[in-house]
This record gives structure tokens, sequence and C-alpha cells, in this order.
């Protein structure tokens, strides 16, 4: 068993507006836009950040929008669900925020669930997490904490049970078609695994998560991470430089992409902590492309 995954460290979802996702995330959800650049894979596209002040890992929520990119079909094989935390007691500040009701999630805690400019799908829960938020449109005591929990969605919950016991969360509840795991301690460390034997496929595209990052220290622990999950037969990607964090990616039992990332460097690395998110960064290989790219990407201030 692995001890050294901490929790969540993103989640990159599929967009296809990128001023859309970009106002409701910092104007309505009050998170801060940390980290302005673009796909390592497709340039042409925006790679966007938004979290606590310092885009800490377990509150680092991130899109692709594609633009234009049709909707995503629900279904088995992604993560349906990701969860927010809230403090206890502001779901009626957010239920009123949001024009939306409050409904109780299968094990007890009040949630308000919403849906981004895509369809994909959140629910902001309440929980007693100590994290700070950032300071932003949103009150402290009513703001968004960072990741509660992911909730993949897959036909046969067995392997994947096994990969994330393999990873170090504990089964802690079970209610119906969803069994809860959870990493003991820590903040951002809970998933709610939902087994739906006659779910179709998922289709992604925009809406869609396209993967869930989990939190290590360093690229020492990712390494010892990597080296057991492929002595456990699951093949891993090599370490792979995302600038602001080290990655390896491997595709679990149920078909969605898992990634490990390290907590350094951080996205200060490269702009100052008070101006994080405004200027476009670009990974090295892409920098010779600036000119075209800032001409191309649609403004977002």
């Amino acid at each position: 068993m692995l001890d050294q995954i901490n929790g969540l460290h993103h989640v990159t979802t599929i967009g296809s507006d990128a001023r859309a996702i970009d106002r409701f995330w910092t104007d309505t959800l009050g998170l801060r836009r940390v980290k302005k650049t673009v796909n390592f894979d497709a340039p042409d596209v925006y790679h966007l950040y938004y979290g606590d002040e310092l885009g800490r890992p377990g509150t680092a929520m991130t899109y692709f929008p594609f633009p234009h990119a049709g909707r995503g079909r629900r279904g088995a094989g992604e993560v349906a669900e990701t969860r927010l935390a809230i403090p206890e007691g502001a779901a009626p500040f957010w239920a009123d925020r949001l024009g939306t009701d409050i409904a109780t999630d299968p094990f007890g805690a009040p949630v308000v669930r919403i849906a981004a400019p895509d369809g994909d799908a959140f629910a902001l829960i309440e929980t007693d997490d100590p994290r700070a938020p950032y300071a932003g449109v949103i009150d402290a005591d009513h703001a968004i904490r960072g990741f509660h929990s992911a909730a993949p969605l897959v036909r046969d919950a067995a392997p994947m049970a096994e990969l994330l016991r393999f990873m170090g969360y504990e089964e802690t509840a079970r209610e119906g078609e969803i069994i809860r795991f959870t990493r003991p301690g820590g903040t951002a460390n809970v998933i709610d695994l939902i087994e739906r034997p006659d779910a179709p496929d998922a289709q992604q595209s925009a809406g869609s998560v396209h993967h869930i990052a989990f939190s290590v220290a360093d690229r020492d622990a990712q390494a010892a991470v990597r080296k057991a999950l492929s002595e456990a037969g699951y093949g891993t990607t090599p370490q792979i430089d995302r600038d602001y964090f080290w990655a390896i990616y491997f595709r679990t039992p149920g078909g969605i992409l898992f990634e490990v990332a390290t907590d350094e460097p951080g996205f200060d690395r490269d702009e100052d902590a008070a101006t994080l998110g405004q200027a476009l960064k670009l990974p090295r290989q892409h920098e010779h492309l600036r000119d075209r790219l800032e001409r191309a990407l649609v403004p977002l201030d």
C-alpha cells in the first residue's frame, strides 16, 4: 500500500468557452485564477487554473477550453461529479447566490449542486474544513475551501476499489451505489466510487473531466509511487515536467485517467504571488509562438 499520496492535487476538465469558464470560477464561485497558460500538447488552447490564493494542492480546478467543443456524454469511465468544500452553515448562502436548492448527500451532508458552463457537474458540500479560503468576492465565512472529493462512475467497482486501497484509501462508508473511500488525515481526501453496471460509456468532450490528479510531496515520492504502481501492474508514464509540478499518468481499470502530481514547485515559480494568473505564461517549448498565441487566444481580462 502506498503511503506517499496526500489526497487530491487538481481536477482537469474540458470546456468550450474560456471567457464563460473564467467568469464562472472567479466572479460566481470566487476562486482566484492562479495561472493562465496553454495546453502542452495543443498550445492554441488555454490551460486555466483556479484555486486559493496560491493554487495550493487540493484547491486547483483546471480547464482545457477547446473553442466550440460539443458537449460530452455522461457515463461510465469518467468522474461524474466534483465536490468542493464549503464551511458548515454556508449552504443557504450558496443556494441563494446560485438560485438553486439545498439537497442532502447520501451520507447526510448539506449540498448545493450546480453545473458549470459546459454542464460539468459540481456540488458544494458542507464540511468542517480548516483551510483558509481565497479572500476574493466571497467572504471568508462562506468561501470555498478547496476540493472535498471526486466521484468516479464505473460499471464494476471491485477493480477500482482495489486500486484505491493500494493508493492508501480506506472504505469508510457505503450507501446504495456509492462506496466512500477516505485517505486518513488531511483534506481533499475523499473518493466516492459510484457503481452502475448498466451505465453507458462516457464520451469525453466539453463538460467532461479529463483527469484527476493526486498529490505527493516531491519527485522522490512520485518516483516511489511510480515504481510501486508499475510493479503492481498499473503502467505509468515517465515523470513529466509540467512547469508548476511534475506528473505521471496512468489509466485506471475503470477507464478514468489518474495523475500523480508533485506539490513543488508551485504556481509562483515564474510570477509574483501578487499577480498570479494575470500574464500569459508559456511552456519553454512554446515561447517562440507567443506573438501568434497572444493574437489568437481570446482575452480574459
